[in-house]
């Protein structure tokens, strides 16, 4: 972590992280990279349809792999920062000369081999196999849901998922929210966890550089009229008036459950999370 001197307002109590220490490249790969178009919360017709975002800084979107070929053994050239992620990501090549950028596990270093674990090996961090062939205990992360689809739980910088038991073909995997939930052993997940666990405690200090992340100011709720918000109205600083906070549309926010209660996917999870 990097902590700022309080040389202003805005300054003060402020952190990074020190990229340098771990981002090995200059620049991305050119065959990798995709344009992405910028919506700013705004629908066809140019309406204002998700509040606080922007344009924010210019950035390319980084092709990652989720699915990461079991098939070919690779080597990592590089630790690249993600614009839009919150993890590194890792630069590899094939035995087959092919590229490709997958998610960074943690102490990830150039040079590493990756492969396919298989029952019997040691456990390597960022080796990928069948969550069946992975023990009971392990740490994993970009796990697939369903078969092939690719990488959709942990995926996120200091994220990972503990398998807690196997039965009936199916692995019971603890998620970063405390929830338990089942999921086929043939899926594929990575051993280790992902990369930057700092970014948690990153605190951005000033306006500007949420502006730059794309973030628009939010106006308080209570500061608003009662036309506006639920909160709104009152002479000075008023208490909202509810038993419990709304949002914008009125909805109940702070512990309200919002999952469907006939999602089809309920028999899946052994345990919620608090």
């Amino acid at each position: 972590m990097k902590f700022y001197k309080p040389t202003s307002p805005g300054r003060r109590n402020m952190s990074g992280i020190e990229y340098r220490k771990f981002i090995t490249a200059k620049e991305p790969l050119k065959s990798l990279l995709k344009k992405v178009k910028s919506q700013s919360g705004r629908n066809s017709s140019g309406r204002i349809t998700v509040r606080h975002q922007s344009r924010g800084a210019r950035k390319q979107y980084r092709l990652v792999d989720f699915r990461q070929s079991l098939e070919k053994n690779a080597k990592v050239e590089a630790i690249e920062y993600d614009p839009y992620r919150t993890g590194f990501i890792a630069r590899i090549i094939y035995t087959t000369g092919e590229r490709a950028y997958i998610l960074a596990p943690q102490d990830l270093k150039v040079g590493d081999g990756l492969a396919a674990f298989k029952e019997g090996d040691g456990l390597k961090t960022g080796y990928r196999s069948q969550l069946k062939e992975i023990p009971v205990g392990t740490f994993v992360y970009n796990v697939e849901l369903n078969p092939g689809e690719g990488g959709k739980l942990a995926r996120s910088a200091g994220t990972a998922t503990k398998i807690m038991a196997r039965e009936g073909g199916y692995v019971n995997l603890q998620l970063p929210s405390g929830e338990v939930r089942k999921v086929l052993e043939t899926c594929l997940g990575s051993v280790g966890s992902v990369s930057n666990p700092e970014r948690k405690m990153v605190v951005w200090g000033k306006a500007g550089r949420m502006r730059h992340r794309g973030v628009r100011p939010t106006v308080r709720g209570t500061a608003m009229n009662p036309v506006d918000h639920p909160h709104g109205g009152g002479e000075g600083k008023q208490p909202r008036g509810l038993k419990r906070s709304k949002n914008f549309w009125g909805k109940g926010v702070r512990g309200v459950k919002t999952r469907k209660r006939k999602n089809r996917s309920n028999v899946f999870i052994v345990q919620r999370r608090k």
